[in-house]
């Protein structure tokens, strides 16, 4: 098939250049045209505005965003909505709240443009071994772009969740359920780590073991051997965690269902912990055990 891929940073110049081996044809389309003209080296078809870009598809077009969420994707949908003729497809490939969805669905259906929303999962490693696709929209429309979901995916690696939206929720539950699972993993080694046996301990070799039969196996795991054998006490790393978005969506929608999430909630309040180095709340802990109890506090004067 012929699409568009509209933004080629990590994730969507890999997914394009699996499509290129798929035999797909790909337009690329990027922000800056340096990564435009390196991609046409590898066989894409460049183009330098949407404009272009959508001249060089034919109809019904496809074109697949992977774009930042939030005013990106609003601002590509917009100018889209004006170049594209009904029937055509916008996909929003990226890390949207399926919220947004709904709302740009019917934006682009006002002009009988058609709406699928594709969470992707893989990371730098898609490339390679395929993305995980779940995806949200007209069933017509999914099976309309079926070859391209399954060059994209590996075997059994894509799935029609349901109605526009359905395919990012279900995207962002699982990022959620990440936070958790990296925050457990995170928790566990730093025990190890604590204790009268962490001199002695090879956490590669445990990561490694732990996936041999294991319960607590995954490929999470298989990341953190790679991650011990270039840094054995990850010494070089610091632990500053940013997050993309999705494990706040996923905790916001648990406060409005009513779900106790506790341990996603607090996986990623962990993360804002961990961009924060003396802080006012440990300040004012720190002085009320001073206060009520006489305990030394840890002076800041040198």
């Amino acid at each position: 098939m012929k699409l568009a891929m509209i933004g080629l940073g990590r994730m969507g110049m890999n997914m394009a250049r699996r499509l290129l081996s798929g035999n797909h044809e790909v337009v690329a389309y990027n922000r800056t045209a340096e990564k435009t003209n390196q991609f046409v080296k590898e066989g894409a078809i460049g183009a330098y505005s949407l404009q272009e870009t959508v001249e060089k598809l034919s109809a019904p077009r496809i074109a697949w965003l992977m774009l930042p969420a939030g005013r990106p994707v609003d601002d590509h949908v917009n100018q889209l909505k004006g170049i594209l003729t009904p029937d055509d497809i916008v996909v929003d490939g990226g890390n949207t709240y399926y919220k947004d969805d709904i709302r740009r669905s019917k934006i682009l259906a006002e002009k009988g443009i058609r709406f699928i929303d594709a969470g992707v999962s893989g990371g730098i490693w898609g490339l390679k071994t395929g993305y995980c696709l779940m995806i949200g929209g007209d069933k017509d429309t999914y099976h309309y772009l079926e070859p391209i979901f399954k060059t994209l995916a590996p075997e059994e690696g894509y799935l029609h969740c349901g109605t526009v939206g359905a395919g990012h929720f279900v995207k962002m539950v699982h990022n959620g359920i990440e936070y958790g699972m990296m925050q457990a993993y995170g928790e566990g080694f730093e025990i190890l780590e604590a204790s009268e046996y962490g001199g002695s301990f090879n956490y590669a070799e445990i990561a490694h073991l732990w996936n041999q039969g294991s319960v607590v196996r995954s490929w999470l795991l298989e990341l953190a051997e790679d991650a011990f054998k270039k840094d054995a006490k990850l010494k070089d790393i610091k632990g500053y965690v940013e997050d993309s978005g999705e494990g706040r969506w996923t905790v916001q929608q648990a406060m409005e269902t009513g779900v106790p999430a506790e341990v996603i909630t607090l996986s990623l309040l962990r993360r804002f912990r961990s961009r924060q180095d003396n802080t006012f709340t440990d300040r004012v802990l720190a002085a009320l055990r001073r206060e009520f109890g006489g305990h030394a506090v840890v002076s800041t004067e040198k």
